[in-house]
């Protein structure tokens, strides 16, 4: 058992982590507990120790050992520890049997990440998003929550004051039973539903406009939000913690070559996200499948990089963007140089030559297109809009068009999202030779004069 220092104004937690002798699993057990330590910290509790154990498979009444159950009884008496905190998620019996066994409020890793979502919600759409993806983790788990959750919160709705793992959407948490519960989830999806059209409605109107959208994407605390502020002046909350920023922020940005686009903050990834989140987050994570670009953010720095890079690529597979053009930047040089003292040169801010560690080196290894930046100070920024410019540029078709004189607008997108290479006029209309995105070659079909032509 591995103790921590304490705060007894705090609920205290103690950590369970789980380690299955005969399943692959990239991450070592050790570094995953230390992440959820850290989401620990997030959602406001205090981390007094954690212990592992190591299984062929786990337990199916209480997840661990019977030995390790009576083992944390004693933890619990020395330590004076209210919530365990398990790496896993727990199927609703193991919950309840532990919680009776030990005396104690159990809390999974889902849940600690549903109340960390919950807490850092503020936009109308996070809340709705994240009150389905709690409310259909719950359901399974609302008997055992009657009189447990009335214990923790007083008899009503968990809130600011249920503690972690139980505050939530609302006070119905508590008033409402198991069909009721169904019902809500019923009325959150039709309102998602909702959200998810007029999202589309809007993608439908960009892509009209001819503004690409550049999406970055990255595992949690990457240095996203601080990556868009740099770029933009976004003014979007910046905190060394996991999940500090959850809504996502749109920015207009014009690139060195005089192109607009737009730059979207998404919500960062992480390991074993829930499925529940993946689900209910559908309509914002949809931004990212029909973005132009993905910019994905990896933080150079991190001891578990190329396992946090793994977990994104994932995720983006399982929503099927992983196809889309992606340029990587590879972030936080800057704590590099702080640490290790490794010789950097910069050429009209730009990275031209880095002595990187082996780690850093296995991620050039990976990824040979990548940029190195830091969002932090600044610096490597300009190589990597020049990149994201280069990869707009190659996905562009060439093509002839005749456009009326009174489709003028035509003109004008052409001229805002194209390259026009050569423009006459005849009595019929502008004549246009030059490139087109090639997600916008549909729109001027009716004006082709000729075939185009790749």
């Amino acid at each position: 058992m591995q103790l921590l220092d304490s705060d007894l104004s705090q609920e205290r937690a103690f950590l369970v982590g789980v380690e299955l002798k005969r399943q692959y699993n990239p991450w070592r057990i050790e570094d995953s507990l230390e992440e959820l330590g850290r989401l620990a910290n997030t959602a406001g509790l205090e981390v007094v120790g954690q212990e592992i154990q190591r299984l062929d498979s786990p337990t199916p009444a209480t997840y661990i050992g019977s030995g390790k159950v009576k083992e944390l009884k004693l933890f619990k008496r020395d330590l004076d520890f209210n919530v365990l905190l398990f790496d896993d998620e727990l199927s609703p019996r193991q919950q309840r049997n532990l919680e009776e066994e030990v005396d104690i409020k159990v809390v999974d890793r889902t849940a600690l990440i549903l109340d960390i979502f919950g807490q850092h919600a503020h936009t109308k759409e996070g809340q709705l998003q994240v009150e389905l993806a709690q409310l259909e983790y719950r359901l399974p788990r609302l008997t055992r929550m009657w009189t447990h959750l009335a214990r923790q919160a007083g008899g009503r709705a968990g809130g600011a004051q249920g503690g972690v793992g139980v505050r939530g959407p609302g006070e119905t948490q508590l008033e409402v039973d198991r069909r009721e519960v169904g019902r809500r989830i019923a009325r959150l999806k039709d309102e998602l539903e909702s959200v998810r059209q007029h999202r589309q409605m809007y993608r439908k109107q960009r892509k009209r406009a001819g503004i690409p959208t550049v999406s970055l994407v990255g595992y949690t605390n990457a240095g996203k939000s601080t990556l868009l502020n740099s770029l933009t002046e976004a003014d979007v909350p910046v905190a060394d913690q996991l999940f500090a920023t959850l809504d996502p922020t749109t920015r207009r940005f014009e690139l060195p070559g005089g192109t607009a686009c737009l730059f979207t903050d998404t919500v960062g990834f992480i390991h074993k996200l829930p499925t529940q989140l993946v689900a209910a987050f559908r309509a914002t994570l949809e931004e990212i499948t029909e973005s132009d670009i993905l910019l994905h953010i990896v933080d150079i720095t991190h001891s578990n990089a190329f396992e946090q890079a793994d977990e994104v690529e994932m995720v983006l597979e399982e929503l099927g963007a992983n196809e889309r053009p992606m340029v990587v930047a590879l972030n936080k040089v800057d704590k590099v140089l702080d640490e290790k003292n490794y010789g950097l040169e910069i050429d009209n801010e730009k990275i031209i030559a880095f002595e990187a560690s082996e780690p850093v080196q296995l991620l050039l290894d990976r990824y040979p297109d990548a940029v190195l930046i830091s969002a932090t100070w600044g610096i490597g920024l300009k190589g990597l809009l020049e990149q994201i410019e280069g990869v707009l540029i190659q996905d562009m078709v060439e093509v002839d068009v005749l456009i009326p004189y009174r489709a003028g607008e035509m003109v004008n997108l052409f001229h805002t999202r194209g390259r026009v290479e050569e423009e006459n006029y005849n009595e019929h209309g502008t004549l246009i030779h030059g490139k087109l995105p090639t997600r916008l070659v549909g729109y001027f079909e009716p004006y082709f004069d000729g075939l185009a032509s790749e």
